[in-house]
């Protein structure tokens, strides 16, 4: 389990130490190289014609799957529809269309003390602010509350935008916040998987075991 951030005098004082020594590591880099020209490169690079489809595909092939909205259905109503049987839902997604019709007992994760509560949390719903058409990636940063939330639940909705789909991981890099002002974030793509050395793939094992990227 991922441990919970929290915010402590000790954790300013690792912050101070960390800048102080990349500080130093500038001070003393003698020789800087520019960072590679890939103009050529990205004129070869992977495009999608329909970035959808490419992301239902990638996620299926991961063991995730990709949903879009039907005509007229809020994100609300289709994770309803999708996870009727949540007892425990956790949305970190503020003003999530249809949010009154989430299934069972629904929580804002940012509201709780410890991270210890989300124990038990069967749904956790979030958000993404660029999904990648090569891999199922989504980018997930963390704003308040509990990174746990990403990582606890048996199950885990990603809501993305289908304008916020790109099709490289090099669009999406280019993408990323260039400030620290986010304390977490990471690339998810599916459910959580691991394989010992006899090949026996097992599913959730540190993480979510069953993902959906809702496209809205």
């Amino acid at each position: 389990m991922t441990t919970p951030h929290t915010v402590s005098a000790g954790a300013h004082d690792d912050a101070a130490d960390k800048a102080a020594i990349f500080e130093a590591l500038r001070q003393n880099t003698r020789e800087v190289f520019p960072r590679p020209d890939l103009s050529e490169l990205e004129q070869h690079a992977l495009h999608f014609p329909d970035r959808v489809a490419q992301m239902e595909k990638v996620l299926a092939e991961v063991g995730g799957r990709a949903v879009t909205l039907v005509e007229g259905e809020t994100a609300g109503a289709a994770i309803a529809r999708l996870y009727p049987d949540a007892r425990r839902t956790a949305c970190a997604v503020a003003d999530l269309p249809g949010a009154d019709l989430l299934p069972g007992e629904v929580f804002d994760p940012a509201a709780l003390d410890d991270a210890a509560q989300l124990n038990g949390t069967d749904l956790a719903i979030i958000e993404a602010r660029i999904g990648v058409c090569e891999n199922g990636c989504c980018w997930i940063e963390q704003h308040g509350g509990h990174r746990a939330v990403e990582f606890i639940s048996e199950a885990l909705v990603i809501v993305l935008r289908r304008e916020a789909l790109v099709d490289t991981m090099h669009e999406a890099y280019r993408q990323l916040p260039d400030d620290r002002s986010v304390p977490f974030a990471c690339f998810i793509s599916g459910p959580s998987k691991t394989a010992d050395i006899e090949q026996a793939l097992v599913i959730g094992a540190h993480g979510a075991r069953d993902v959906t990227v809702l496209i809205v």
